[in-house]
């Protein structure tokens, strides 16, 4: 969809995995649920919605994918459709995906793949694992 000789590729800020993404009246993103890692009590799990938020600046018009690997990267467990953003001038797109009933089958580290006009751009480890009560692979007593 871009011509690359036209518009350069874009800049990737940041990739957020969260569980739910809600668009306000101020036209702002709300993020509930945000995972730096999922941590359940038995895998296999599935996720009702997993939501990939991605915050690009830059300018031109381009086709985004999200694709969720298996930690070998041997198949994956969701893609999504290529869906179209545009970056203004000295503007920037936030472009969403939500994905819906997402089976991990088992503990590792699953990769998040973000492809622009079906080009790999960038990845993302989301690890998976199975913990018992006093188990956290990630923890925070701290909010920022």
């Amino acid at each position: 969809m871009a011509d690359q000789a036209k518009s350069p590729l874009p800049r990737l800020h940041y990739t957020i995995i969260c569980e739910d993404v809600r668009l306000e009246m101020s036209h702002k993103l709300s993020l509930m649920g945000l995972f730096y890692a999922i941590q359940v009590p038995q895998l296999p799990v599935t996720m009702l919605k997993l939501a990939i938020v991605n915050h690009w600046s830059g300018e031109g018009r381009y086709l985004s994918e999200v694709r969720i690997l298996t930690p070998d990267r041997a198949q994956p467990i969701a893609v999504s459709p290529p869906s179209p953003f545009e970056i203004l001038p000295d503007g920037f797109a936030d472009n969403v995906t939500i994905f819906a009933n997402v089976t991990f089958p088992s503990a590792g580290n699953y990769v998040v793949q973000t492809l622009i006009d079906s080009n790999l751009f960038s990845e993302q480890i989301l690890p998976i694992a199975a913990v018992g009560e006093h188990q956290m692979l990630v923890s925070s007593d701290t909010i920022q």
